[in-house]
């Protein structure tokens, strides 16, 4: 069975690189599932989890945005940041979560709504991520 060769770059280096029979990853358009053979194609990515399968079994790893870029035998992701699923540090997610939400809750009017709002979004993926809750 016919292969891609996934990597999952970030600013800090390679997290993710292997072959894949399968990788869906959740576009601004929506998700895309990617086989072998598929067109070539240049995507933005959403905060969200990349699916990876391999001999049947199911891999997640968190990203944080970024590009896909899709050639018949190759994915490439490049993001701000990415964590495999057992990386993450559940009890530190959740005190980003709980951060989070406090600030977007907040009166004061020195918080930055925009940015709370992508901090609790990246930490509720992470925990979902991490516990499987895609």
């Amino acid at each position: 069975m016919p292969t891609l060769t996934v990597n999952i770059v970030t600013p800090d280096g390679p997290v993710y690189d292997a072959q894949v029979d399968m990788v869906i990853a959740k576009t601004v358009t929506g998700e895309v599932g990617i086989l072998p053979g598929h067109i070539p194609m240049v995507a933005p990515l959403e905060i969200g989890a990349v699916k990876l399968k391999r001999d049947g079994k199911v891999e997640y790893v968190a990203i944080t945005g970024g590009f896909v870029e899709v050639r018949p035998q190759q994915v490439s992701i490049l993001t701000p940041s990415a964590e495999l699923a057992e990386s993450i540090d559940t009890a530190r997610a959740k005190e980003a979560l709980r951060r989070a939400e406090e600030r977007l809750q907040s009166k004061q009017d020195n918080v930055d709504f925009k940015r709370a709002e992508l901090a609790l979004q990246r930490a509720m993926n992470r925990i979902n991520v991490k516990e499987g809750n895609m």
